[in-house]
């Protein structure tokens, strides 16, 4: 039966692969990758030769609806990006559209996504969170940053290297410097690091030490204002005593 998957792949290390990726992906009848040449590497890997075709933000909106009529007459197609799961920040959402409205069978399977580790073993609170992705890079970008400011959920924001500090600066004039924040680099890779702290602790990290790698941010959410205390009147302090 055609079907689609959606294919997580490592974001570090190639041993987070699973056993039913690996399975998936030599049974698919095409591999639809985010990049050939990455992907063929993981490939390689795993000894997986399947016939791969690009599938990226450039030509997703053009290809899309065509494949989901390939994959509805019979074709069975596995969807992977560079790293993690696609439709994450990714190229996947509009391709598993157009698979629904034709009444495709779509399966994501579980499996490698950056946010998740890194809102873990950020040490902020994983009870209630909100995942922003890439923040505009202009128009809307100050209206994206106050309204997480002021969310009282630990938000995830994925961000390059070369605006990091940038971003953090920006966070803190809207937040303000003492917001509990983390920043985590190169998830599950050899130098893999989590920095802890409040954004003017990061922002000075990070100003003396060149960040680099794959980078995901966590802004700790708005803190709760403190309860003010009931003040329970005893209704007999003022009362003239009993006269016998």
């Amino acid at each position: 039966m055609s079907k689609l998957y959606v294919v997580p792949t490592p974001v570090g290390n190639l041993e987070d692969m699973t056993f039913r990726a690996i399975r998936v992906l030599k049974e698919a009848d095409l591999i639809l990758a985010e990049d050939t040449r990455t992907s063929s590497v993981l490939m390689q890997h795993y000894d997986i030769h399947v016939p791969m075709q690009s599938h990226h933000k450039f030509n997703e909106h053009e290809t899309s609806e065509t494949m989901a009529q390939k994959i509805a007459a019979g074709l069975t197609v596995a969807l992977v990006s560079d790293a993690g799961t696609p439709g994450i920040s990714d190229p996947g959402f509009m391709l598993v559209r157009e698979c629904a409205k034709l009444g495709v069978e779509v399966e994501c399977l579980p499996g490698a996504t950056a946010f998740v580790p890194a809102l873990v073993q950020s040490a902020l609170p994983n009870d209630k969170f909100c995942f922003e992705g890439f923040l505009p890079q202009k128009k809307g970008r100050e209206t994206r940053m106050q309204a997480l400011a002021n969310d009282p959920r630990t938000s995830i924001i994925y961000e390059s290297p070369y605006r990091l500090v940038k971003t953090l600066e920006q966070l803190a004039k809207i937040c303000g410097e003492d917001r509990q924040a983390a920043v985590c680099r190169e998830i599950s890779k050899r130098f893999a690091d989590t920095q802890r702290g409040t954004l003017r602790e990061l922002i000075d990290h990070f100003t003396a030490n060149e960040p680099k790698g794959e980078i995901v941010m966590l802004l700790g959410g708005l803190p709760e204002a403190p309860k003010e205390k009931k003040v329970h009147k005893n209704k007999y302090k003022n009362s003239d005593p009993e006269e016998d």
